[in-house]
């Protein structure tokens, strides 16, 4: 498991350490503090990997269409 801050991490390392994480955690075998641990880590990289996905929306929804409803460019997303 990468020690990486959960930060500067992309979207497929995060997933890749949550579905380590979560693999861990099913196996049973790991103690009480450690599981604390790995869950709050988890944590980070689940809501890590929702803003990624939130982002990527936001930028597919920016997507400027033309008069003939085909994609004539893109504009930044404001809220």
């Amino acid at each position: 498991m990468s020690d990486k801050p959960v930060e500067e991490m992309s979207f497929e390392e995060a997933l890749r350490g949550l579905e380590e994480i979560v693999t861990r955690l099913e196996r049973g075998d790991v103690p009480l503090d450690e599981s604390i641990s790995l869950y709050e880590r988890g944590d980070l990289l689940k809501k890590h990997c929702e803003a990624r996905l939130n982002a990527a929306q936001m930028r597919i929804e920016a997507i400027r269409l033309s008069e003939d409803a085909t994609p004539k460019g893109t504009e930044p997303f404001s809220a």
